[in-house]
């Protein structure tokens, strides 16, 4: 079964590094502030590395290759993405998507079986190596693609993941997966085709636990791994309701019952002494079918406020009076 942490020692390999972040998403990193935080990571025990050509039109994959490429190869697990193709273009804007000082790339949709190809081709390129972990499908889902998601979904069932299989035959991926925040689209998929691993964003969480109905155990009888990114659901379970600046839930500013419902996790928290942010990144890796967490770090200081987080000791309390208030299912497991 495929692992995400090729790592002896399970406590030092729960949680990967996200690479969404050094691809200047909403706010320039600065190069030295990358190679530190990928130099901490690696020092840390992370074996984990995902990244994507949209983060940064290749920014990320660019900084993450230039950190890994030196390290032993089967001692860490590296992953992108294929659903975007990135054209050179002098004149292109360095913003776009969220992303600020990115590469001058335009990108543009292609999910057909040349497309994939040519996608992990390029990223092994940027990246200056020879093999990718697992390629993610990225974002094939209806809130990316509106109207069009049914003949996305179509197209990745027929063509994308066939491709991918191809990519595993040739050695260049070893493992097939989607990347996406909709649990809708995974179950549809999982209904025709045969997925490795997913990297599911946001939709198991202390706010959001969606996913635990149908999709963790589906995944969990299938054999599929997953690597869950948006533990903070991108921002709100990390700043908490009173936090500096826009809360934000899923990507845009947090709506009034995510904030309230985060302000009352927040007093049970206060209660037993447990920082909201443990909490978050703890409460996922208690379900047999998450294999670790993803962790979008800016700098050297967020991912040692990670890895002191998830090693916090929790109360055994806390968990059942999040139950016993109405704010986790009765059915979610939680860590012992």
């Amino acid at each position: 079964m495929f692992s995400f942490a090729p790592c002896n020692d399970a406590a030092r390999s729960r949680l990967g590094l996200g690479g969404a972040p050094l691809g200047n998403l909403f706010a320039p990193v600065p190069e030295d502030d990358a190679r530190a935080l990928l130099g901490a990571a690696w020092a840390s025990g992370c074996r984990s590395f995902d990244t994507a050509p949209h983060y940064g039109h290749g920014l990320s994959e660019r900084r993450i290759g230039d950190a890994l490429r030196a390290r032993p190869r089967d001692h860490y697990t590296l992953s992108s993405k294929v659903g975007r193709l990135l054209t050179p273009d002098p004149s292109a804007p360095r913003e776009q998507h969220g992303y600020v000082g990115g590469l001058p790339f335009r990108q543009h949709w292609d999910y057909s079986a040349a497309g994939v190809r040519h996608s992990v081709e390029d990223s092994l390129q940027r990246l200056g190596l020879a093999r990718l972990d697992v390629a993610f499908v990225h974002d094939c889902d209806a809130a990316t693609h509106g109207a069009g998601a049914d003949a996305v979904r179509r197209q990745v069932i027929d063509e994308t993941l066939p491709a991918i299989d191809a990519l595993k035959r040739d050695g260049l991926v070893r493992a097939v997966g989607l990347g996406v925040n909709d649990v809708r689209v995974v179950l549809d998929v999982l209904r025709e085709a045969e997925l490795d691993v997913l990297l599911l964003a946001g939709r198991y969480s202390l706010l959001d636990h969606s996913a635990l109905p149908d999709l963790l155990p589906l995944c969990a009888a299938r054999g599929v791994r997953i690597a869950l990114g948006g533990a903070f659901n991108s921002g709100l379970l990390a700043t908490g309701a009173r936090g500096a600046g826009v809360a934000r839930f899923n990507y845009a500013p947090a709506a009034r019952e995510w904030v309230e419902r985060t302000a009352r996790i927040e007093a049970v928290c206060e209660r037993h002494g447990v920082p909201l942010r443990a909490a978050a990144l703890q409460f996922p890796l208690a379900h047999p079918a998450i294999d670790i967490v993803m962790v979008g770090a800016r700098n050297t200081a967020e991912w040692q406020d990670a890895l002191a987080m998830v090693n916090h000791p929790i109360p055994a309390a806390y968990w059942h009076d999040l139950r016993a208030a109405g704010l986790l299912p009765a059915d979610a497991p939680t860590p012992t």
